[in-house]
C-alpha cells in the first residue's frame, strides 16, 4: 500500500503540520473541511497543503514522517521551498 507524507500550513505560513496517510487527497480534504473540529489543524486553521512525498509503503511513509517531525523548522521550510517555493496550495494538483 502506498503511503504519503505531507506538510500543511495556515494562511500566514506560521504553523506547520506534518502528517502521514494512505489516501492523500481524501485526508487533505478532511483537513480543509474541519472534519475533526477539535483537531490541531482545525484549531489553528491549517488548510494549505504545501509539501508531499509518496512512498512505496505506508511503513516507509511513517518512518519518513518521524524524520521530518524530528527535524527543525528550518529543515521543514527547506523541504517546502525545494518543492514549492511560492508556498502555494498544492491540493488542486492532486
Amino acid at each position: 500500500m502506498t503511503g504519503w507524507v505531507y506538510i500543511m500550513t495556515n494562511r500566514n505560513n506560521r504553523v506547520l503540520y506534518t502528517g502521514v496517510t494512505s489516501e492523500l487527497k481524501r485526508r487533505i480534504y478532511k483537513h480543509k473541511t474541519n472534519a475533526y473540529p477539535r483537531s490541531f489543524t482545525a484549531r489553528y486553521n491549517v488548510k494549505k497543503l504545501v509539501y508531499f512525498e509518496e512512498h512505496d509503503t505506508i511503513r516507509g511513509a511513517i518512518k519518513r514522517e518521524k524524520q521530518i517531525k524530528a527535524g527543525s523548522r528550518k529543515k521543514k521550510t527547506d523541504l517546502i521551498n525545494a518543492m514549492n517555493p511560492e508556498w502555494k496550495d498544492l491540493y488542486d494538483t492532486l
